[in-house]
C-alpha cells in the first residue's frame, strides 16, 4: 500500500529528528538475526528513546505463537511467506511487510582442518558422523541446507548423518559444542562485530539456494503503538541496513 509506505518513510524521518515519548514494543525476531537484532535494538533506542522486548525463535514456532494470540507489535521473519501468511490471514497490517535483510548460509565447523575448498569432501569424510541443519519444517535456513545439499548433488548420501536444530541457533549450538562434526548456519553467526574467526568455513554460493529474503511485518497489537512504527521506519533505514550488512547479510 503507497499510503501506508509514505506513512513509514515520514516517520522514519521524524524518528531520526526529534524523539518523541517513550513507548515499548515486543518483537518476534527470527532466531538467525538475533545478534543484529541487539545491535539494532540499541541503535533504535539512542535514537528514538523507544524501547523493545525482544522474543528470539524459529519462524514456524514464532508464527504459531502470534496465531494462537501472543501479543506481539512486529515480526521479524526468517522469509517472506510467513509474513505474507500473516496478512493474508488477518493478524497483520496489510501491506505493512518489507525485506529487511537478505540471508546467506555458510557450512561451519569448529575444527579448523576440517572444511577446506571442497565442502562435498567435507560432508561425505567417514569421520563426519553428524551434520547440522535447522529443522526444514520450522525454519528457512533448514530448507536452505537441504536445497545447497541437493545442488552438490549429496543429500541423498548424507541423510543419515543429518541432526536437526529447532532454530538456526540451536543449530550452531550443536556444531559449536562438537555435537555436530559441521552444520550448515547462518552466515551471521559466524560473521559480524566482535565476532573473532574460528574452526573452518565455505560460504554456499547463492545459485545452491533460493534467495532468504526475510521480511518484517506489522501486526494487529502493533498497528496504533508509536514504538512499534516508527521501528518499522527505521528497519527501512540506512543504519539497520549498515548494521545488517555488518553480520554478514545483504539488503535490498
Amino acid at each position: 500500500m503507497p499510503t501506508f509506505r509514505l506513512a513509514l518513510t515520514f516517520l522514519l524521518a521524524l524518528t531520526l529528528s526529534t524523539p518523541t515519548r517513550a513507548d515499548e514494543a515486543l518483537v518476534a525476531v527470527a532466531a538467525n538475526y538475533a545478534g543484529a537484532m541487539d545491535a539494532v535494538a540499541k541503535s533504535f533506542t539512542h535514537d528514538t528513546g523507544h524501547t523493545l522486548l525482544i522474543t528470539t525463535g524459529a519462524t514456524g514456532k514464532l508464527f504459531a505463537q502470534i496465531s494462537e494470540g501472543a501479543p506481539f507489535d512486529v515480526m521479524l521473519s526468517a522469509d517472506s511467506k510467513t509474513p505474507a501468511r500473516i496478512q493474508a490471514e488477518g493478524l497483520g497490517v496489510a501491506g505493512s511487510s518489507f525485506t529487511y535483510a537478505i540471508g546467506k548460509l555458510t557450512l561451519w565447523s569448529a575444527d579448523p582442518a576440517l572444511i577446506g575448498t571442497d565442502p562435498k569432501q567435507a560432508l561425505l569424510a567417514a569421520d563426519t558422523l553428524f551434520i547440522a541443519i535447522a529443522n526444514p519444517d520450522l525454519a528457512p535456513y533448514g530448507v536452505a541446507a537441504r536445497e545447497a545439499m541437493q545442488a552438490m548433488g549429496v543429500w541423498g548420501l548424507v541423510q543419515s548423518k543429518i541432526v536437526l536444530g529447532q532454530n538456526i541457533g540451536q543449530t550452531y549450538s550443536m556444531v559449536d559444542t562438537g555435537a555436530a562434526q559441521l552444520g550448515f548456519v547462518a552466515t551471521s553467526a559466524v560473521q559480524g562485530p566482535g565476532i573473532a574467526p574460528m574452526g573452518s568455513r565455505f560460504d554456499i554460493p547463492q545459485q545452491m539456494f533460493a534467495p532468504i529474503a526475510q521480511d518484517a511485518v506489522l501486526l494487529n497489537p502493533g498497528a496504533d503503538n508509536p514504538a512499534a512504527l516508527a521501528f518499522m521506519a527505521y528497519l527501512r533505514g540506512d543504519k539497520a541496513k549498515a548494521i545488517a550488512v555488518s553480520y554478514g547479510y545483504g539488503t535490498e
